[in-house]
């Protein structure tokens, strides 16, 4: 594991990328009203689970954990990226990941997300909505080591994992679910987060909750 760990350490963080899985979106009948009086919308830390279909030798819990904390991170960054770039087609504002961060770690939020309310995450951050992120990946191939290598030669090899990923908006005034993408991913490539989020977000961009302003 100590060795995975190091090869990993080269890379950016580990994602799934090139076959298509299958796509669900919801839209609550409430959305066009109540996006049309945001103004700024806040980007979470990702919820990140890794798991294997055989668990590696030498499996290190804590150093498990460590890495889908990275990866949470990673993936709240390149939302915000991502969203930042196209920010001229979206007529809300995006508060910065830093300034997220910061405020979630004056109310003692940060880590524990999952302990309170969309509503009084949202309040705590002053937005007017949260867009939140799920992200399971579950290895298929019995040693570790395995993905490891597939980043480090550029994707060559067979069949390493599938995934699911999630996108969630919610009202911050009630909490409500207003929208919901999900995509499932059944792959055999290795890509950095930033390179995952770029391919979700161009298949959301038709069905993002905001006016994609012409």
């Amino acid at each position: 594991m100590k060795r995975l760990l190091n090869l990993i350490s080269f890379v950016p963080f580990i994602a799934f990328a090139q076959f298509e899985g299958s796509k669900q979106v919801f839209k609550s009948p409430n959305l066009p009203t109540a996006t049309a009086s945001h103004k700024t919308i806040a980007i979470l830390p990702s919820d990140v689970l890794i798991t294997y279909r055989k668990q590696p030798k030498n499996f290190n819990p804590e150093a498990d954990r460590e890495q889908e904390i990275k990866m949470s991170t990673s993936i709240q960054g390149s939302l915000y990226t991502y969203l930042l770039r196209h920010s001229n087609e979206y007529p809300i504002s995006i508060q910065t990941v830093d300034e997220t961060i910061l405020r979630l770690k004056r109310v003692g939020m940060e880590g524990n997300l999952d302990k309170f309310t969309k509503t009084e995450i949202a309040t705590a951050l002053g937005v007017d909505a949260v867009l939140s992120s799920k992200f399971e990946m579950r290895q298929t191939q019995s040693d570790g080591l395995a993905i490891a290598t597939m980043v480090l030669v550029s994707g060559a090899g067979g069949r390493t994992g599938i995934g699911k990923f999630t996108l969630n908006l919610n009202n911050g005034t009630d909490g409500e679910l207003l929208w919901r993408f999900y995509k499932s991913m059944d792959e055999n490539v290795i890509a950095c987060s930033t390179d995952l989020i770029e391919r979700m977000m161009r298949k959301v961009a038709r069905n993002f909750p905001y006016r994609i302003i012409d």
